[in-house]
């Protein structure tokens, strides 16, 4: 892929870069601008200003474009959990990277993997949750957010000792992002899978697939 495309295609990772083939798409098959309702142009054109520069014909507003009553909603809680909550984006991405691995979503995770490393994580933090083992190079901070993610998503509860670590680096505040932003991308990640959104390119290592 030429290299004026792979950046192209970075600068608009957070509405996605297109379909793995989007003329090939039969399910949440792209709209063109025709087609569109007043409600679903009126949110269309709402996500396509900055900082979002989103395409409503990408993976996932394709879908949410379906449901004008529920996409702005969907998009306004995206936008806060994106860049207006306590988290910095290097944490924030952390655990959208976390939520990608839990469901083997390959389009969020090649998303989002180029933004955490340039958030200023480490590319074995990342590569260890790809893996599905517990990253040995964390800080502190992106340990006491990848406990309280898994604590979640594997033992689902959240012992004494997960959650004082949890306060004591977020706040309760913080504590409530982290949920906001798994939980946000929980409903992302069934979307691109419901969808077949797969990853648009080999740019980036895709997440191996779980055993079964």
């Amino acid at each position: 892929m030429r290299a004026s495309t792979i950046a192209v295609c970075l600068t608009l990772l957070a509405a996605g870069c297109g379909a793995s083939r989007a003329d090939e798409a039969t399910r949440f098959a792209p709209l063109t601008s025709e087609q569109l309702t007043p409600p679903q142009k009126a949110w269309a054109d709402a996500i396509a200003v900055p900082p979002r520069n989103a395409k409503f014909g990408n993976p996932p507003y394709r879908a949410y474009i379906r449901n004008p009553d529920l996409a702005p909603r969907l998009s306004a809680l995206s936008d806060y959990l994106r860049w207006n909550s306590s988290l910095p984006p290097r944490l924030s991405e952390l655990a959208i990277l976390i939520t990608a691995r839990q469901w083997t979503a390959q389009y969020e995770w090649f998303a989002h993997y180029p933004l955490a490393i340039k958030a200023g994580l480490d590319p074995s933090v990342a590569d260890g949750i790809a893996h599905g083992v517990r990253p040995e190079k964390m800080k502190d901070d992106e340990a006491a957010l990848y406990d309280l993610a898994m604590a979640l998503y594997r033992d689902k509860k959240v012992t004494d000792d997960v959650y004082k670590a949890a306060l004591d680096k977020f706040g309760e505040r913080g504590i409530m992002d982290v949920i906001g932003i798994i939980g946000y991308y929980d409903l992302v990640s069934m979307t691109l899978i419901t969808m077949q959104a797969g990853a648009p390119n080999d740019s980036v290592p895709p997440l191996p697939v779980p055993a079964k």
